[in-house]
């Protein structure tokens, strides 16, 4: 009878984050910023059906690194969270923080698990408030732990490199487009220090603005809106950007029309 292989609970544990990492860090960069009037999201992702940010709740936005099923069913009970919640006590009381309570418990119970593999992933859940000091930004790592940002974060690919990338350059204050840029500028660093160009039609950019007059702070930007925020003279807030897209595609229905 041979005698079994034993494994310390310590390595198995070392194992297990060893594993989560590799996964999560084969994926694509994203960086989560705050700026004047809210918190942005950017990363690069080729797919436009594929999300990697997503609204939660009102004023909660999410954002995910690693394999997609896996936070796409941590998103799916997020939203089913908040709805419940909201609907039984107060929208009010649907916070980030108690969103990410029960991320972290998921999580950690997933990570500790013998019998299953630990998620490959890394999550970011933020909350904009009605000033720039009451907003709320939590990551949440593979194990189920919750670590408490503000100004901004990275989280998959080469995190750590971005990560002090934006904390040398970023401050309070700064405008939409000074954030969207300042954070291509950071995914546009390779791991050897050179840089590449990412095309706008290769980001997924969202906000969550606390200037919006409606409930849901959340909205996407895209396409034209994009570009202009993107161009060196172009627009510094969303609802400059979304004006100067709406004007350009009146002046082309125009010409057409003539």
């Amino acid at each position: 009878m041979s005698t079994p292989f034993y494994v310390s609970p310590q390595q198995q544990m070392a194992d297990r984050a060893e594993y989560a990492r590799k996964g999560i860090a084969r994926g694509r960069s994203l960086v989560v910023l705050q700026y004047a009037d809210g918190i942005v999201f950017v990363g690069e992702n080729p797919s436009r059906a594929l999300h990697k940010f997503s609204e939660i709740y009102d004023r909660i936005g999410f954002a995910a690194a690693g394999k997609y099923n896996e936070y796409e069913n941590l998103r799916i009970g997020g939203v089913r969270y908040a709805d419940l919640r909201g609907y039984t006590y107060d929208r009010g009381d649907v916070t980030a923080r108690g969103l990410a309570n029960v991320y972290a418990q998921t999580l950690g119970t997933i990570f500790s698990s013998v019998g299953e593999k630990p998620y490959e992933v890394e999550l970011v859940v933020a909350e904009v408030g009605e000033t720039t000091e009451q907003d709320q930004i939590y990551r949440l790592p593979h194990d189920g732990s919750i670590v408490d940002e503000h100004g901004a974060v990275a989280v998959g690919g080469n995190a750590e490199q971005i990560s002090s990338y934006l904390d040398q350059r970023h401050r309070d204050g700064m405008t939409l487009a000074e954030a969207l840029k300042l954070a291509v500028q950071s995914l546009s660093r390779d791991t050897n220090g050179s840089e590449r160009e990412i095309p706008a039609e290769r980001l997924e950019v969202a906000v969550l603005d606390r200037t919006r007059p409606q409930k849901r702070k959340f909205k996407r930007i895209t396409g034209r809106q994009l570009s202009r925020l993107l161009e060196a003279d172009g627009a510094t807030t969303a609802s400059e950007a979304e004006a100067d897209a709406n004007a350009e595609a009146e002046a082309e229905a125009s010409g057409d029309s003539e």
